[in-house]
């Protein structure tokens, strides 16, 4: 048994390497500034930033994230394409025509850069979830960088601090919701977790390109026709993407979820009726098979993209045993099954059993599946797609019940400033907001380096929310798990405490896309 594994698998037939060496085109991303590239890294903002405030490109942000390490070089093309998903073929929008797009490894510390070109109709951005980056690298368009015209390209680059299960996904309009994400995996130099294999599932929930349907049109239809908040481009129009023009009529048939419940979530589970589940890129009617031996250690890296769905997931014939959550350790604990909420991450770990298992991923209120196989035995007999392991009513552990692990907790202090979010909005006005006032890029809720912040999240509404915060991992209160991503349920209130210490300009936001295009999201500045 080896202290960690170089073999990361996302499914069937997809074995890539890990730390030492890129999973995608390795060539070097040029330093020419030539009008083909669009702009550059560093090349400005798109919106000025209010007087007072540092800037996604102050030399504060320069002077808190020094290059150290090796440089890793990778390149990433949107475009648009076609994808089998097992039960059928749809048009979408991927990265270099891969559903998930392959995995980028890199060592913590290392030096991450990323060419992304765009080949898509509209413009797009990605966003570097989790990960505790410089702020003019953060993905947000308007916020911490000027879109990625279509035809143009952005470099990305910036130093990985944090060992842990990330991804990445564009931060423009409802393009999340299209099939525009892969993981980021961080190894630790110094991983002291063994186990015998790797398997990263990430799951999602599709509507593009079914039946004429596509995200923008989903969210028009619960807005009453509203479009996107952010990541709008005024070059940009026509009926998909993130462009401010007049949308044709809906093509596609109604995706509005009614009369759902789900007693985990405190009552409604979602907004959207999604024709399909997916654990890495396929329906449960062909799903992905990983392979291992019987009694082999396996860390499963399990990541929620999807855009409005939250999953309830278990492993038939296994206990699993938490050991991350958001890329960060908590004290080891087992259970059953485990809820993620969109953008989530749990890392567990399982002793695999003689046979094959199904582990299903319950779209949670939904009453339907995604699915995948873990088979250590070419004889056995594989599960239907109906299948419904036991373990998924079984104990079910959530964030409030993990603790971190000692050596990432924060140390005890009072907050030097508490921010109140209250959540406000409904599903049937679909006016979404923080503290009453929908997105507004000039808003600031302003915070000083070196302080300890409370986010105080207050639910006022009848819908649980995702809640997202960006450039930072907060704490859970009483010890609890450090995370970036916290589920909010229904006329509840969690504090969560960070540390102010990356400068700039940070979303807060909800992860369920459609509610944060629909004015679920606001900025945290560092005061300068």
């Amino acid at each position: 048994m080896h202290a960690f594994t170089r073999r990361a698998v996302l499914g069937a037939g997809i074995a890539v390497a890990g730390g030492s060496g890129p999973l995608t085109s390795c060539s070097a991303p040029s330093s020419a500034s030539d009008d083909a590239h669009g702009p550059r890294a560093g090349s400005g903002n798109a919106t000025p930033t209010p007087e007072g405030y540092v800037s996604p490109q102050g030399e504060e942000v320069a002077a808190a994230h020094r290059e150290r390490g090796p440089v890793r070089e990778f390149r990433l093309t949107a475009t648009a394409t076609s994808l089998d998903l097992g039960a059928r073929t749809v048009r979408t929008w991927a990265y270099d025509d891969e559903l998930p797009a392959r995995p980028i490894r890199v060592t913590a510390g290392d030096t991450l850069a990323v060419r992304v070109a765009n080949h898509l109709p509209h413009s797009t951005t990605v966003h570097w979830h989790g990960i505790s980056l410089r702020n003019d690298m953060d993905g947000v368009p308007g916020v911490t960088q000027p879109p990625i015209k279509a035809g143009a390209s952005f470099d990305y680059r910036f130093t990985v601090p944090d060992p842990g299960t990330y991804w990445f996904h564009p931060h423009s309009g409802v393009q999340l919701d299209r099939g525009l994400y892969a993981p980021l995996i961080v190894d630790d130099p110094r991983e002291p977790l063994e186990y015998d294999e790797e398997w990263i599932v990430i799951l999602d929930d599709w509507v593009d390109g079914v039946d004429g349907s596509t995200p923008d049109e989903v969210l028009d239809e619960l807005g009453g026709g509203m479009a996107g908040m952010h990541g709008m481009d005024d070059t940009d129009s026509g009926d998909d993407g993130d462009g401010d023009g007049p949308r044709p009529p809906r093509t596609g048939p109604s995706r509005i979820l009614r009369g759902a419940r789900s007693r985990l979530l405190g009552g409604d589970p979602g907004n959207v009726a999604y024709p399909y589940y997916l654990v890495n890129g396929r329906t449960p009617d062909d799903p992905r098979t990983f392979r291992a031996k019987p009694g082999d250690r396996v860390r499963i890296r399990i990541i929620n993209a999807g855009g409005d769905t939250a999953f309830r997931v278990a492993l038939g014939g296994h206990t699993m045993t938490i050991t991350h959550t958001d890329g960060f350790p908590v004290e080891h604990t087992t259970t059953d099954a485990l809820l993620l909420g969109m953008a989530e991450r749990y890392d567990v770990v399982v002793t695999a059993q003689d046979g094959v298992f199904p582990l299903i991923a319950l779209a949670e209120g939904k009453g339907r599946a995604a699915m995948a196989l873990l088979r250590t035995s070419e004889g056995a007999t594989a599960p239907g797609p109906s299948v419904r392991p036991e373990e998924l009513d079984g104990r079910l552990i959530t964030a409030d019940e993990l603790r971190a692990a000692e050596d990432v907790r924060l140390g005890p202090r009072d907050p030097d400033r508490t921010i109140r979010m209250r959540i406000t909005g409904s599903m049937k006005k679909y006016d979404w907001a923080i503290n009453g006032k929908p997105y507004d890029p000039s808003q600031r809720y302003p915070v000083r380096a070196g302080e300890r912040v409370r986010l105080s999240f207050i639910n006022g509404t009848d819908m649980w929310h995702p809640m997202h915060l960006h450039g930072h991992t907060f704490q859970l209160p009483d010890g609890g798990p450090r995370k970036d991503t916290t589920i909010l349920l229904p006329h509840h209130k969690v504090n969560v405490d960070f540390d102010a210490e990356n400068p700039g300009l940070w979303m807060v936001h909800c992860h369920n896309v459609y509610h944060s295009e629909s004015g679920l999201m606001t900025i945290i500045g560092y005061r300068r």
